[in-house]
């Protein structure tokens, strides 16, 4: 966070903050805080001193999804909660010039005397911290470890040093000296969490896609040698068909056969010239007992090149299901199906609570769009990928969704933002639409279902737009694009 952007958010908090109670620190990670000050619509204070983002701005969250992230507090939230607790915050003031904010409090004691004390956001990058300071500025503890003049518990707290260029850029919109653009959200608080949510649910997404894609790569990778290292144990086997040749050639030279140490000389019948060959035998063994070892090795080699061939092509199935797997990870990754990933992964993830805009919906050019004559939006998807992005991506559980029953064809979703009870006439419209946008659009009627988004699956390693239904009713409606839907978009 820039200068501008924080001495708005300063602005932006002081209005709210300035006279209200300081209450309960939820720790979401080691150095990043939600303070409750007792406002309305759930609104908290988030104060992260992470060096790569420090950042801090109001949050709407539920109290019961902050108390399920909240850990194990460090010592110093408990320091800071003794010390402030129902302190009243008295004023917010930013140092000219520096990334920080130093929000004052005046609190009660126990025996009833007025304590001042002041909370230093020291949003400064690699040294990014929290200090809680006495009314003289000395400091009484820290969120993290830094060093410095200024920065020690006992002295006299002072901004960390940093080097003064000697000019700054011109603010440019979108530059590093601009105020963070609030584009159509209320506040510059909401613009700033939604943007670091969103940013941490890609980071999140394109983890648990590298994740999934080493995965397969892995069981492709372990398949393809084991494949070599059969193939190899084959080629040591040798042919059965030689070894047995030279156990058939020694018993048929019994009576001819000239021995030369480790090497037996004899008249090979099986080829139509009769010439001598030469084959290696144990110097000790007999030429019977020479034969039985190659009848046995000729045995071995005849067993490990069945069982061999059998284990290469299950591994051959195997490697070539891994690849189909592979295409459809790459699609569901560019469908951005985190439903999909979730279950290749074998794991249940908690999303983050990433806050989506109205617009959304309205960038999102895989569906046709149309009004009901009761005013609800309807969202027909295009194709198998746009119907699993409708579906999984921009339907809400609260949104219904209908499908021509047995056929396949367009997933349908009546956007329902205000969880109002969906009128019929807007039902059956809706209907009219999915089996249109079917295969059964030329059948009289149609069966169609209709579900509640939320009882909507994604089936493990199903095919883009293939879903199954947990509950759902069934409508009987003829294919069209009725007078009620009064426009398309």
């Amino acid at each position: 966070m820039n200068n501008k952007t924080l001495e708005q958010i300063r602005t932006e908090l002081a209005s709210v903050l300035t006279g209200q109670k300081f209450g309960k620190i939820f720790t979401l990670s080691r150095l990043t805080l939600a303070i409750d000050f007792r406002l309305n619509e759930s609104l908290f204070l988030f104060i992260s001193a992470e060096s790569f983002e420090p950042r801090i701005y109001l949050i709407k969250r539920r109290l019961r999804d902050l108390e399920k992230q909240s850990g194990n507090p460090p010592s110093f939230v408990s320091f800071i909660r003794k010390r402030l607790a129902n302190a009243v915050l008295q004023s917010i003031e930013k140092p000219e010039n520096e990334r920080i904010l130093i929000f004052f409090f005046n609190a009660q004691t126990e025996i009833c005397e007025t304590e001042e004390y002041s909370l230093v956001a020291q949003l400064t990058g690699r040294s990014a911290n929290l200090f809680l300071l006495d009314k003289n500025g000395f400091v009484l503890d820290k969120l993290r470890e830094t060093f410095g003049e200024g920065q020690e518990i006992g002295g006299k707290y002072s901004a960390p040093f940093r080097e003064i260029k000697r000019s700054e850029p011109p603010a440019v919109a979108g530059g590093l000296n601009s105020i963070f653009p609030q584009d159509d959200f209320q506040t510059l608080s909401e613009a700033l969490d939604n943007f670091y949510l969103e940013k941490a649910a890609e980071k999140l997404f394109q983890n648990r896609a590298k994740s999934a894609e080493s995965k397969l790569k892995q069981e492709i990778t372990k398949r393809e040698k084991l494949v070599k290292k059969l193939n190899q144990d084959l080629a040591n086997h040798g042919a059965a068909e030689k070894w047995k040749r030279f156990g058939d050639l020694i018993l048929a030279n019994l009576a001819d056969a000239v021995r030369i140490d480790d090497v037996v000389l004899v008249v090979d019948y099986f080829d139509e010239n009769v010439p001598t060959i030469e084959i290696e035998i144990d110097e000790n063994d007999s030429l019977t007992e020479a034969a039985e070892k190659f009848f046995r090795r000729y045995t071995k080699a005849r067993n490990a090149k069945e069982e061999v061939s059998k284990r290469l092509a299950v591994l051959e199935t195997e490697i070539s299901n891994l690849k189909l797997k592979s295409e459809e990870l790459n699609e569901a990754i560019e469908a951005r199906d985190d439903d999909y990933l979730t279950e290749f992964l074998g794991v249940k993830i908690e999303k983050l609570p990433v806050k989506q805009r109205d617009k959304k919906t309205e960038n999102f050019t895989g569906a046709r769009r149309f009004v009901s004559s009761d005013d609800f939006e309807i969202l027909v998807g295009k194709a198998s990928k746009d119907n699993d992005f409708l579906t999984f991506r921009v339907a809400k559980s609260s949104d219904l969704w209908l499908h021509a029953a047995d056929y396949p064809g367009s997933h349908v979703i009546i956007k329902n933002p205000n969880r109002k009870e969906i009128p019929q006439k807007t039902l059956l419209e809706a209907a009219q639409i999915a089996a249109f946008y079917s295969h059964a659009r030329e059948q009289p009627k149609v069966a169609v279902h209709y579900t509640p988004k939320k009882f909507v699956n994604k089936p493990k390693g199903a095919a883009l737009g293939l879903v199954s239904l947990s509950s759902f009713k069934t409508v009987l409606v003829e294919p069209q694009i009725g007078e009620a839907v009064i426009n398309e978009k």
